[in-house]
């Protein structure tokens, strides 16, 4: 960039300003979007009845990545971390609880991240609506593809253990 040319340089961060300006989060799941409602929300064609929860905005793009999820999101804005000060009352929990009373929801996927915070965030989620008659899932964790043992720290492979399904 220190190269670039005087006017494309301008040019780039007046293109850098007008896509952060145009940026918003939905009103309803908080992911990105440069509308009120993300398309994800508004489509018609998506499972409703499904709602997938994750930490950051960006992590839905990871999911939809994988051409797994069929249902919408709902975005926390970080996760469970007493540590940090940040506790349930600074996520979107509140939020999300709120909409699994309006919307007919039969199952919360937590896709939060596989960490001892991310954990503690389902967990609180999980515990929250242990009554509700939802299906509470979970991600998946353990080793991935194509890797070994040996590289797998102690929690990981744990988790691995732990999380292990019939064959």
């Amino acid at each position: 960039m220190i190269r670039m040319d005087e006017d494309k340089f301008h040019s780039f961060i007046h293109t850098l300003v007008s896509i952060k300006e145009s940026i918003k989060f939905c009103k309803v799941c908080a992911g990105l979007t440069e509308l009120e409602i993300c398309e994800i929300c508004s489509s018609p064609i998506r499972n409703s009845k499904l709602i997938c929860v994750v930490e950051q905005p960006e992590d839905i793009l990871f999911i939809e990545n994988t051409g797994e999820m069929s249902g919408k999101y709902h975005v926390l804005n970080g996760s469970i971390s007493p540590l940090d000060g940040i506790g349930p009352d600074k996520l979107r929990i509140k939020e999300l609880l709120n909409r699994l009373k309006e919307e007919e929801i039969e199952e919360l996927l937590l896709a939060t991240n596989p960490t001892l915070e991310g954990d503690a965030t389902a967990g609180y989620i999980s515990s929250s609506l242990k009554d509700s008659g939802i299906k509470i899932s979970r991600i998946a964790h353990g080793i991935s593809v194509g890797s070994t043992l040996e590289f797998a720290d102690q929690y990981t492979l744990g988790k691995a253990i732990r999380s292990r399904l019939p064959f």
